[in-house]
């Protein structure tokens, strides 16, 4: 298709027939923190994307709420500079003229009841000039702190009440930092709009290689059988970052990577791979068989030998010489938080009885990456000699989730030649270069999913407070330990996470 066309690149189409786009009905998203980073990196450049590739209405509105002093055309510009140069389609004016008639901003804090009252006149304003028809996303792109300040005050000035039109409220993580502050968060929440009209946003969840998962098991019968504590030994979890914390010192001091990653990012992957195959793939069933891995999920102890944690320290990331965490501006030298957290999990199910599961996060790693990978028992019989296997290792299922999407599987080959060898191979799939279609970004997705009422890919409240139940025994033990480990940037993280595997004789994957 001419990429004249609307249309020109269209990856988020229905499944059952993607010659017809989903495209979002009348309706309207407010931002709250549209000043922030995450709104210009992410938010913002997904909006125009989505409405490049036809995805949104005619009249979709966006506004945005903040306290800047900014008028419509003076928030406009505003918007132009943060999407021109991060947006993934190409560039059309035309589109663009489209969307900025929709635009308007709103001056406000969260306390305010004036502000959120013009918020309300805003939204009346645009129903009756852009037809959006009292249909309206709140993306609540805040620190959880004003989570309650915001909803108390949407409900207050009747923007939330969906008697004309659909009222839906998008939240950003954390979401909490344990199960009691979840369970709080989500009664305030609950309290204003249903659970049906919350999406809970793990932009994980939104990429395309996550989403794979379920096709790769449940619609091939060659890998599904395999997904089982018959044939695994063992499952690693891992999102690196190559990053230190940067400008974000002040928010993450307290927080670490455990609480920021594991309870979210990487328990959804593990309830993901671990699932049963659902009946449908209707958000209910998707979410009933999530929720039934994380309920059987625990942490496996004795702590001391099965989690671990450290801070990076100065070290050489590639050619940069790059200061540790204890040097970086504004945190806290004496601060125990972690960058770098591992633990590990079993699930009390028949399908995965006996079979660790290894998480692990941290930042200033070897690289940036994020897989899944599934290490297969070995072989109960082994007819070669050790001699011409000892360059074979296990058998192992790679799923790349990022930056290189696809999917790896690791077996013993004979090598050429007169002797009986064996040695590893990789057949590797690659996202890229298999098929010729964008892969959306995750907020694309994402944004368009909670404009559809389509919540597949959006944790609900149960799966939430199960994760900090499983998570907090680990982060209470963590909390009486003392301080962590070292490890210097750029490396694969402390010593400590070497130690979880070997006492069992395995090792981490190196990505």
């Amino acid at each position: 298709m001419s990429s004249e066309s609307p249309l020109w690149e269209n990856p988020l189409r229905d499944s059952a027939d993607r010659r017809v786009p989903r495209i979002a009905g009348p309706s309207g998203l407010v931002i709250f923190g549209v000043t922030g980073d995450l709104a210009r990196r992410k938010l913002l450049p997904a909006v125009y994307d989505l409405a490049n590739r036809g995805l949104l209405p005619a009249g979709f509105s966006l506004i945005g709420y903040g306290r800047r002093d900014w008028t419509k055309e003076e928030f406009e510009a505003e918007v132009l500079d943060a999407v021109r140069d991060r947006v993934r389609t190409p560039w059309r004016q035309a589109v663009w003229e489209q969307l900025a008639a929709g635009i308007q901003f709103v001056k406000g804090d969260f306390v305010t009841d004036s502000a959120f009252d013009d918020l309300a006149a805003m939204t009346r304003r645009m129903d009756e000039e852009r037809g959006t028809g009292g249909n309206w996303a709140y993306y609540l792109s805040v620190p959880p702190q004003y989570f309650s300040e915001v909803c108390n005050q949407l409900e207050r000035s009747g923007l939330a009440d969906s008697t004309d039109g659909w009222k839906r409220v998008v939240i950003e993580k954390p979401f909490g930092h344990d199960e009691d502050s979840a369970t709080e968060l989500n009664r305030i929440v609950n309290s204003v709009f249903p659970e049906s009209s919350v999406f809970r946003i793990d932009h994980y969840l939104g990429k395309e290689t996550v989403q794979n998962i379920l096709v790769l098991r449940f619609a091939n019968q060659m890998f599904e059988p395999l997904f089982s504590s018959g044939y695994i030994d063992h499952v690693q979890i891992t999102m690196a970052e190559d990053i230190g914390l940067g400008g974000r010192a002040g928010y993450y001091d307290g927080i670490g990577a455990a609480r920021d990653v594991m309870q979210n990012h990487l328990l959804q992957l593990l309830a993901l791979v671990a699932m049963d195959e659902p009946v449908t793939f209707s958000p209910d069933e998707l979410k009933a068989e999530k929720l039934k891995v994380l309920k059987a999920t625990r942490p496996v102890g004795p702590f001391a030998q099965t989690t671990a944690r450290g801070q990076y320290t100065a070290g050489w990331q590639g050619s940069e010489y790059v200061p540790g965490l204890r040097e970086e501006e504004g945190f806290d030298p004496a601060s125990t938080t972690e960058t770098y957290a591992a633990a590990t999990f079993e699930i009390n199910s028949r399908r995965w009885a006996g079979v660790p599961f290894h998480l692990r996060t941290g930042k200033r790693l070897g690289r940036r990456v994020t897989e899944i990978a599934l290490v297969f028992k070995d072989a109960p019989h082994q007819s070669f000699s050790p001699e011409q296997t000892e360059a074979q290792k296990s058998n192992v299922l790679v799923i790349r989730v990022q930056p290189d999407e696809g999917v790896l599987l690791r077996f013993g080959s004979k090598v050429p030649g007169s002797a009986m060898d064996v040695r590893d191979v990789n057949m590797d799939f690659s996202y890229s270069e298999a098929f010729t279609e964008q892969s959306p970004e995750a907020y694309e997705r994402l944004i368009l999913d909670a404009l559809l009422d389509e919540a597949s890919l959006f944790p609900t409240n149960e799966e939430v407070e199960e994760s900090w139940r499983i998570l907090d025994p680990v982060l209470n033990y963590w909390a009486t330990a003392g301080r962590p480990e070292d490890y210097e940037s750029g490396t694969w993280g402390p010593s400590g996470a070497d130690r979880m595997l070997s006492r069992h004789g395995r090792k981490w994957r190196r990505p």
